[in-house]
């Protein structure tokens, strides 16, 4: 017992850091409850209304006037590994990890204000990335994860130009705040206290976009946000006071929307996320000076493909819907037990009514499941791995999304210019 103590103490910095890179990976997309309905398919060209600022910062630019958007998510994930042969043993005598999904709300919100015919500026807030899961406290993988928190909210400024009828472009800087606390338990016993890692930091990026309308049913949107850097400050079990630089990974996102008919629209989408360019960072003791391990992540970059339509029922109602295949950067080689993601599928629907002319409520519902069963191997040769607790499992995992959204425009809408009269002559 005592040398499989020693070697969780040496390994606990290894492993609950790469949790903390694994949360890191966890992007949030649930930030619009009208893109939501369709998968988000064109969020970037629009099809989010104000809330497509997130992924196109051009978008602020659609909606004359002062107008917010207000936007609230329910995500309930479900996951539960199953302990396979192969297993050191004495872990599987502590049992099951019973669901380790954590219910969360995310909330979003945009607000953009038109300074005159062509300049507007808006201000979006978001939460980009967070994870919560929690395991039952005894469990057969206690020793590599008990819980994992993850806490983000981004702020971001814009500006954005009606360059022409049929272009406009956005850009502004991004202030991001990062927080984390991660625990594992530093023996195989029952009643094992955990190990911890915690720290937090604030980062700066930006993000540009650009939206183009060829025609007036055709609407293309390219949007683009930063990488921020993090050093996260915090301790470690073990440690002491230590530091590890983070780097979020660029997103890119294109949208196109086409009206088909005047009720019905069909959107696209496509996202890149650079995860591969968080690589494998060093965990630095501030009282050695020097990297005491390295976060053996290691993460191919994630991709996301959707399309939806949408339909005006009435001049009040518009429904919708989408589908979306998520290719996630994370793979057998580097899947621990904070964060058995994998590839795949977002069904979703939406409706909008439209109350008055300066109010609407959104709301959407989402399933997601797994494309394939994901395993997690924390076995000899893995970078995760702490000798000799070899641990293996199954899981699937899914998730349900219900988000919930209000537009309201601040300003009073000019009223409509009345056709001119008709001059007869008798």
């Amino acid at each position: 017992m005592a040398r499989i103590r020693a070697a969780l103490l040496a390994g606990i910095a290894c492993s609950i850091a790469a949790g903390e890179a694994q949360a890191g990976a966890f992007g949030l997309r649930e930030q619009s409850a009208q893109a939501q309905g369709l998968s988000f398919a064109g969020a970037a060209a629009g099809s989010g209304g104000l809330s497509s600022m997130f992924w196109n910062p051009a978008a602020v630019t659609m909606k004359p006037g002062w107008n917010s958007d207000f936007n609230a998510t329910l995500v309930v994930p479900s996951a539960e590994f199953r302990t396979q042969p192969g297993t050191f043993a004495p872990l599987t005598l502590l049992g099951p990890s019973g669901d380790i999904g954590q219910a969360a709300v995310l909330p979003a919100t945009y607000t953009s204000y038109q300074l005159s015919e062509r300049v507007f500026i808006g201000l979006a807030g978001a939460a980009p990335f967070g994870l919560i899961t929690k395991p039952n406290q005894v469990w057969a993988g206690q020793t590599y994860s008990r819980s994992s928190k993850i806490f983000s909210l981004n702020f971001n400024p814009v500006v954005g130009i009606r360059v022409t009828d049929w272009l406009s472009v956005a850009a502004g800087p991004t202030l991001e705040y990062f927080k984390l606390t991660l625990r594992q338990a530093i023996a195989i016993t029952p009643t094992a206290p955990s190990g911890f890692l915690k720290g937090d930091d604030w980062g700066v990026g930006f993000t540009a976009g650009v939206l183009i309308q060829p025609t007036a049913t055709t609407t293309f949107g390219v949007g683009y946000r930063s990488s921020i850097h993090h050093e996260i400050e915090g301790s470690a079990f073990g440690i002491g006071q230590v530091r590890a630089n983070l780097n979020t990974p660029e997103k890119l996102s294109v949208g196109l929307t086409q009206a088909l008919s005047p009720v019905f629209r069909v959107n696209l989408g496509f996202e890149w996320d650079n995860w591969s360019r968080i690589g494998s960072p060093a965990i630095i003791a501030r009282a050695l000076g020097r990297p005491v391990t390295a976060l053996p992540l290691n993460y191919r970059d994630g991709f996301y493909y959707s399309i939806g339509g949408e339909y005006d029922v009435s001049p009040q109602w518009t429904l919708r819907a989408g589908f979306a295949y998520e290719v996630s950067p994370i793979v057998d080689a580097n899947r621990s037990t904070r964060l058995p993601d994998g590839d795949r599928y977002w069904g979703s629907v939406g409706a909008s009514y439209r109350y008055s002319e300066k109010i609407q409520f959104d709301i959407a519902y989402s399933h997601l499941f797994a494309a394939g069963r994901n395993r997690v191997a924390l076995v000899p040769g893995e970078p995760l791995y702490v000798a000799p607790l070899a641990y293996l499992a199954n899981t699937d995992s899914s998730a349900d999304i219900v988000s919930v959204g209000l537009k309201y425009r601040w300003d009073t809408p000019p009223a409509p210019v009345a056709p001119a009269p008709i001059v007869r002559k008798y």
